[in-house]
Parts: C-alpha cells; sequence; structure tokens
C-alpha cells in the first residue's frame, strides 16, 4: 500500500513512517519544516525514518499544505492508497496569540488533503483530530459519544471543524475518513514545547518548571507507541456507514456515511503532580516547581473512554506511565547528551 503521511518529519509522523516502512509499505511524507519549534529535532526524525528504511521505499517532499498548487500537484502525482493527515498547526496556548496559523495549516491545508483525496481515489483518510475538542465538557471519561460543540480554544475549534469537513467529504463523495482524537502523547522524540521535555530539560539544568492550575491538572497520558498502533489498526479498517445511524437521534461519533471518529486514550487519568513525580523518579532528581493558575485555553481534564476502538477495531492503549516515562528518559539523555 503506498501511503501519504503529511506532517511526517513530526512526532507522531515518524514514528507512523516507520511502523509503515517495516511492515512493507510505500511512504510519502510531506512536511513544511517551520520553526514553530527546532527544525533540526525535525530532520533528526527524518534522518531517523531514512535509516529504518532499508528498501529505499520512502520519498519526502517539503510542502506547504495550504499551497494549493503543490497539494494538487503532489496527489495527482503520487496517487497514494491512503492518507493519514497529522500536519498541523499545534498547541493551545500558541493558538491565542498567533491564530491566523491555525487557519492556515489546519483549515486550508486540511481542505487541500480532503480535495486531493477526492479527486484521486484515495481509499482512507485517517486524520488526527485531539481531545481538545472536548473543551467545556466535564462528564469523564470524554466519550466520543459527547457533544463538542464548545471548544475553549482555536486550535480545539480547528480540529471539531476538521472533523464536520471530513463528514461533509464522507457523505459528498463517498470517501472514507477516519478522525483520531489523540490524549496528550508522549514519548521519545516528542516535541519540545510539550510537558516531557520541558520540564525534563528545565530539571537536567536546575530551572524552575511552571506548573499551571496549581498541579490539579489531570491527563490522560498516551505513549506513542500505544497512538501509532492503534492509528495503524484504524488505517487497516476504512470507516463503513452507520446502518443504525438515526437522524432523529443522530450519534456524534459515526453516520450514514463512511465516516467515524475515535479516541486513543490510555483509558486513565493522571494527576499532574503525579507526572512530575515520575520524571523526578526516572532522572532521579528533584524540580522546582512555579505554582501558577489555570492558563486561558487549557482544560482541567482529559481522561478517554476507548470503548468505540476497542469494539469496531480491537485495540487499547496500555503503556503505563512508570514504563513510558522510563523509555523517554532514557531516550532524552541519549539524543540531548
Amino acid at each position: 500500500m503506498k501511503v501519504l503521511i503529511t506532517g511526517a518529519a513530526g512526532f507522531i509522523g515518524m514514528h507512523a513512517a516507520i511502523v509503515l516502512l517495516k511492515r512493507g509499505d510505500d511512504v510519502i511524507g510531506i512536511d513544511v519544516m517551520n520553526d514553530y519549534y527546532d527544525v533540526s529535532l525535525k530532520e533528526d526524525r527524518l534522518k531517523h525514518i531514512e535509516e529504518t528504511d532499508k528498501k529505499g521505499t520512502f520519498t519526502f517532499k517539503k510542502i506547504d499544505m495550504a499551497d494549493r498548487a503543490a497539494m494538487e500537484a503532489l496527489f495527482a502525482t503520487e496517487k497514494p492508497d491512503a492518507v493519514i493527515n497529522l500536519a498541523a498547526q499545534a498547541g493551545v496556548r500558541y493558538s491565542i496569540d498567533n491564530p491566523l496559523a491555525y487557519v492556515d495549516s489546519n483549515l486550508v491545508g486540511f481542505a487541500h488533503v480532503l480535495e486531493g483525496c477526492r479527486h484521486n481515489d484515495v481509499k482512507h483518510l485517517v486524520y488526527a483530530s485531539s481531545s481538545s475538542v472536548y473543551g467545556a465538557n466535564e462528564s469523564m471519561p470524554f466519550s466520543v459519544h459527547d457533544n463538542v460543540d464548545h471548544p475553549v480554544s482555536l486550535y480545539a475549534a480547528s480540529k471539531k471543524a476538521n472533523e464536520l469537513m471530513a463528514h461533509t467529504y464522507s457523505h459528498l463523495y463517498g470517501l472514507s475518513t477516519t478522525g483520531l482524537r489523540f490524549f496528550t502523547v508522549y514519548g521519545p522524540w516528542g516535541r519540545p514545547d510539550m510537558s516531557p521535555i520541558k520540564f525534563t530539560k528545565a530539571i537536567t539544568e536546575g530551572k524552575p518548571i511552571d506548573v499551571y492550575n496549581y498541579g490539579k491538572h489531570q491527563r490522560d497520558f498516551t505513549y506513542i507507541d500505544d497512538i501509532v498502533e492503534g492509528l495503524i489498526a484504524v488505517l487497516d479498517k476504512p470507516a463503513q456507514p452507520d446502518p443504525n445511524w438515526n437522524g432523529k437521534e443522530p450519534s456524534p461519533a459515526s453516520s450514514k456515511a463512511p465516516w467515524k471518529v475515535y479516541n486513543i486514550g490510555n483509558n486513565d487519568t493522571v494527576e499532574l503532580l503525579d507526572y512530575i513525580n515520575c520524571i523526578e523518579k526516572h532522572l532521579g532528581m528533584k524540580a522546582e516547581m512555579n505554582l501558577l493558575p489555570l492558563q486561558d485555553g487549557d482544560v482541567v481534564a482529559t481522561y478517554a473512554d476507548v470503548d468505540a476502538l476497542i469494539e469496531d477495531v480491537g485495540y487499547k492503549p496500555g503503556t503505563d506511565l512508570d514504563e513510558g516515562i522510563a523509555k523517554f528518559v532514557s531516550w532524552y539523555k541519549e539524543y540531548y547528551s
């Protein structure tokens, strides 16, 4: 199978590309390689993919998804069988200061992906959504059957918009689309703007870490290998119309069109202070903490109900936090030595 991965130089994109290459798929990776964070990390991820690519079936192209002509040419030339869309402007807090970056990448860019799939006979589009779409919801655990019409950041709103845009293409053109709501992904090769690297870097340098909501945040931390395993399992099972879908009592997670949405999380919740303690344990160092109030755009807690993923795909993430943090810290020490 030929698979196009957008955001291939990203955290999840790199890991997904490696798994697909190892099982024998051809992978075309694209990435804009912007400087939202250190470009050298993205370059090293690409080198890591290439080192894994024993059969020479990985192709990389530097492309901005917001470039309509470039995206049209990409799809027309490569003709992928399936697409994994991971490219996006990420970050809840960054969206407050730079909202238009999310419009260009997460909305305009995603529209170009949908158009490419529509016009080039793509069999399945799997795209990254986010646990952030649950926004002001307080019912735990978050279920794909919950209403998600109250986002609290533009990043979350853009991900909800992706789900709606995908449904339109599934309905109008029969394009099979599956959205994956990722829950706090962590692990080796992660983004430096996310808490594992930020906290680990500060602790090892003897600097204080900023701990928002006074450490009372709760998160469903999900190890990268679990995310990718679930993603590939979903990729191999294109969304189908739900024969039981009822327009009078519509499910938010399925449709009469070939469209589905799933949570991928560890189905557990950990308090931020316990998470920090776990990093301290594996570093053998203590953190100095600046306890700060809740930031705009943040949600207090996330917790994934993964029943739909288990029922439809037969997969449930299972790496516990202690094991995952141990692997992350080991990678961090080697990479940043």
